[in-house]
């Protein structure tokens, strides 16, 4: 035990570096092998191949639980998992966001309308790497034109962000380069949720904020395994979550879209993991 006001001072002092050792440990942004990024493509491809499913059944009259019963019947036929699936207490396979709804909407019994533009996020888990992604989709030919922008800058903005990785750029080059695009196109970047880590975790460091300045935040490493998906509104960048605890909307109910890859630094650069088979990226989808 320390004997002086001194001694417990200094002891007070290692017991914090001690504390701040700790804590950089154990949110250190984790780097994989070569042979883990083989994991990831095949967890990326199911994961891509569950939303190209997705493709003809969105359309007027559709439930989005008919679509969650959809995604969770395949990923079982092929031995995955539904990451969703009772993490933190969600029951469903899938999110569908439709119209204002920026992230996390719950699948339900109600029809989706003509006109609707429509977010489906999917994280599959396949011998236990998690493959994680999401597109949008239009509901029926009456879509209006602002809506077909919104999610065009979206697309856009994400592969705008993509297009930066490699090692040595940092995470705040990520959200710079999707802010100063999607700003400069007169929409609002979503600030209250980002992408993460990923890979054996759902959920892993670093989280990637699709806002920043060039240079800063975390450096890029070769083997670091991320998502990028920015969440886009026409309108304010402010939203709020519903009583469900779940569903978040934006404030001034302005149309909101996103899109989610999955992706890996590699030595030269980026491999997103979650590019769709079928060449069905973008809507409208033409099979």
């Amino acid at each position: 035990m320390p004997e002086t006001d001194s001694e417990l001072s200094a002891e007070l002092v290692l017991d914090r570096e001690a504390i701040e050792v700790a804590r950089r440990s154990a949110f250190a942004v984790a780097t994989h092998r070569p042979e883990d990024f083989e994991g990831m493509r095949k967890a990326g491809r199911l994961a891509a191949e569950i939303l190209d499913l997705m493709v003809p059944e969105v359309k007027p009259g559709v439930t989005t639980a008919y679509l969650d019963k959809i995604a969770f019947d395949y990923a079982l036929a092929h031995g995955a998992l539904p990451a969703c699936l009772g993490y933190r207490g969600y029951r469903h396979t899938l999110c569908t966001s439709i119209n204002h709804v920026v992230c996390h909407g719950i699948p339900s019994d109600r029809p989706l309308k003509d006109g609707e533009i429509l977010n489906i996020d999917v994280t599959v888990v396949l011998d236990g790497w998690h493959g994680d992604t999401s597109r949008m989709y239009f509901s029926g030919e009456r879509i209006p034109v602002k809506a077909r922008k919104l999610v065009d800058v979206t697309y856009e903005a994400m592969m705008r962000g993509i297009a930066v990785i490699r090692p040595g750029a940092t995470t705040g080059d990520i959200g710079a380069a999707i802010q100063a695009y999607v700003e400069g196109q007169h929409m609002s970047v979503v600030r209250d949720f980002c992408g993460h880590g990923l890979g054996r975790l759902f959920h892993d460091e670093p989280n990637i904020v699709h806002v920043g300045r060039p240079g800063e935040g975390i450096l890029l490493k070769p083997g670091m395994l991320f998502t990028v998906e920015p969440m886009i509104n026409i309108g304010r960048a402010h939203v709020k979550v519903l009583s469900d605890g779940w569903t978040a909307v934006t404030r001034d109910r302005s149309l909101s879209a996103q899109f989610e890859h999955s992706v890996g630094v590699t030595e030269t650069g980026v491999e997103v993991f979650t590019f769709s088979p079928a060449k069905l990226d973008k809507p409208p989808y033409k099979r």
